[in-house]
């Protein structure tokens, strides 16, 4: 794995050993730009033209059409999972996608964020195929791995026959074409610099899964969580200076351009980092010192984990004057939640708000 902070727009690139294509570490999930421009043009086929003129129905009564018709519709089945009239959609690339009529029998995802959602929308039992980082919730560690984010194999996503591959950013566009090129249905998903983008993120799996009124009832319980925070947080006063440090990577952070920025604003808090134009970035020991940060959030993987953290800051990163610190204001935010753009960054706001502002919920400091 090598390390180096090459484009701004994400903190650590890795080789896949298999293709030595460029792509971002995948348990962390800060993407690679996907370029949008030169993207060749997706055929989608013309649909039948109307007949020139309605049909010659002759002399036969209005009514008896009526009740002819009413009896077929009556006859007609009704499959389960059947919508309305499929109709066109865009992916994030500006591809137009046919909607299926029904919810597909088998959808394969791309990424860890969609399996989270996919799950959350109670398709989990549709999910055929899933990447060797999808691990939440649980039960999607038993789906056939299509391998990684940057490396899937193709083959595999082929013999699964999906219905559905739903990509994310980070999934190679070469790669996301083959599967394309091969017939399979690909719609793909960008993702956002805010929380308020995880909504139309939902809604859009939510459309290509023809499950829409499920992705609208998980939306407003995730809005109404979040209202709840922000009606606890509305007197806030001081706003804590918060350090964002990602485990195992050195003095790691988040920039302005990061979702995870947003979290720390709209949990009350203030980034030290905010001012960066980057995702990710690697901090210096000197800026974080003159910073000062009143509270760190390191995100790990474990409590272990954790732990190693907090004590590679105090024995080797050699910032133990730091007023974080200094007050035991060092804390633990679950990597594998903060990291996936998904359900789960409404816990990690809810969390990270009550640490910021315990008295605000009724907690001890």
């Amino acid at each position: 794995m090598n390390a180096a902070n090459t484009s701004g727009d994400m903190y650590l690139w890795y080789v896949s050993p298999k293709n030595k294509e460029r792509g971002h570490v995948p348990e962390v999930h800060v993407p690679v730009s996907i370029p949008v421009s030169n993207v060749p043009p997706v055929h989608v086929p013309a649909r039948a033209p109307s007949p020139a003129s309605p049909p010659k129905w002759g002399r036969v009564p209005l009514l008896v059409l009526v009740v002819t018709a009413l009896m077929l519709m009556a006859a007609a089945p009704s499959p389960l999972g059947a919508q309305s009239a499929p109709q066109d959609l865009k992916d994030d690339l500006g591809r137009p996608f046919p909607l299926p009529e029904r919810t597909p029998e088998r959808i394969v995802s791309m990424a860890p964020n969609v399996t989270e959602i996919l799950f959350a929308l109670g398709l989990g039992d549709r999910v055929a195929g899933v990447t060797r980082f999808c691990d939440y919730p649980p039960e999607a560690r038993s789906i056939r791995r299509i391998g990684g984010l940057v490396d899937p194999n193709i083959e595999i996503i082929q013999s699964l026959d999906p219905g559905l591959v739903i990509a994310f950013r980070g999934n190679p566009l070469r790669l996301v074409d083959r599967i394309r090129k091969l017939g399979l249905p690909v719609f793909v998903l960008d993702i956002g610099q805010g929380l308020e983008a995880l909504f139309p993120l939902i809604a859009k799996i939510g459309r290509v899964t023809r499950s829409e009124e499920r992705a609208d009832a998980l939306a407003a319980g995730l809005r109404r969580r979040l209202e709840a925070v922000d009606a606890a947080l509305s007197e806030v006063g001081t706003r804590p200076k918060v350090f964002v440090l990602l485990y195992g990577q050195g003095l790691w952070t988040c920039g302005g351009e990061s979702y995870v920025d947003d979290l720390i604003g709209r949990a009350g808090g203030t980034n030290v980092a905010s001012a960066l134009p980057k995702k990710w970035v690697l901090y210096k020991r000197e800026q974080i010192l003159e910073d000062d940060p009143d509270v760190i959030f390191i995100l790990a993987r474990s409590g272990k984990d954790f732990a190693a953290g907090r004590d590679w800051l105090l024995r080797k990163a050699r910032v133990e004057s730091v007023a974080a610190v200094r007050s035991g204001k060092v804390y633990e935010l679950d990597e594998n939640a903060a990291s996936r753009f998904g359900p789960r960054l409404v816990d990690v706001l809810d969390r990270m708000a009550r640490l910021l502002h315990p008295e605000l919920f009724g907690e001890r400091p």
